[in-house]
């Protein structure tokens, strides 16, 4: 399952390339702050990422994540009401390490370390507008179909 996946910060969408074609692209929010590598930025980092660990499998969509895991909860509206604070993770995790040492790798750029996923988000978030704590967010029926068609260490470029 060779792939590689883009992340285009300023165009706000994600694609998925197969022998180095474009198969499929989707609508995405990244951070709210830019781009960032540093830790405590919130900013969504650049450069060559692989995944690390996909997280989720056979969970429900809107399946609801703390700290990788799920905790049982289907994200709802009153679930959103009830816990407004949440940055809410859904559905799936697909978990990235940074590739580059010294801009998003080891250190206080460590974009694993960071806590940097590519995952669900309720389908009330807009998509093409950064929103985000750093990480990428996609539609759930979206994120669900790519980790489906993606391996952990699949190559992913994010760019700005």
């Amino acid at each position: 399952m060779p792939s590689e996946i883009i992340v285009d910060i300023p165009r706000q969408t994600l694609t998925l390339l197969n022998e180095g074609k474009a198969r499929r692209q989707w609508p995405v929010s990244t951070s709210r702050y830019g781009p960032g590598e540093r830790m405590g930025s919130l900013g969504t980092p650049r450069g060559l990422h692989r995944i690390r660990a996909l997280i989720g499998a056979g969970q429900p969509r809107g399946a609801v994540f703390l700290a990788r895991r799920p905790t049982g909860e289907i994200y709802s509206e009153e679930l959103a009401r009830n816990h407004p604070s949440r940055d809410w993770i859904l559905s799936r995790i697909l978990w990235l390490c940074g590739e580059q040492p010294g801009y998003n790798r080891h250190g206080c750029v460590d974009s694993m370390r960071r806590y940097i996923y590519i995952h669900g988000a309720p389908d009330s978030e807009p998509m093409r507008v950064p929103r985000s704590h750093g990480c990428v967010r996609m539609r759930n029926a979206d994120v669900m179909e790519l980790f489906d068609r993606v391996a952990a260490g699949c190559r992913v470029d994010i760019r700005s």
